[in-house]
């Protein structure tokens, strides 16, 4: 399964960037397959390690924040492995062309 995910620290003050990097650093410390972008961090795995990575990283920030806002969204598709670059792999490849769908069909909306 993918996990995407954001934590946002409150009542923290105004930079919360090193309470964001602390929650970055459990997910990396985790062994998964992982990566974080300007929005979310997206980790890969079995859900029991997934959530128990993400429920350490929330509980990092909440030791230094009073209040903890998370965002979730997951794909579980058991059986299904490499999906955190497998699916941008398939639609990199529909973009250069290598792919028989047509542009803006099904497959634009489907990875």
């Amino acid at each position: 399964m993918l996990i995407a995910f954001s934590i946002t620290p409150l009542g923290a003050g105004d930079s919360v960037g090193d309470l964001v990097a602390e929650a970055v650093r459990v997910v990396r410390e985790s062994g998964l397959p992982n990566r974080t972008d300007a929005m979310f961090t997206t980790v890969e795995g079995e859900w029991d390690e997934v959530m128990a990575v993400v429920k350490r990283a929330v509980d990092v920030v909440a030791a230094q924040a009073p209040r903890v806002s998370v965002v979730l969204k997951a794909d579980v598709r058991p059986g299904v492995t490499d999906a955190l670059t497998a699916k941008v792999a398939r639609v990199e490849d529909r973009l250069a062309g290598r792919d028989g769908d047509a542009p803006g069909g099904r497959a634009a909306t489907r990875q």
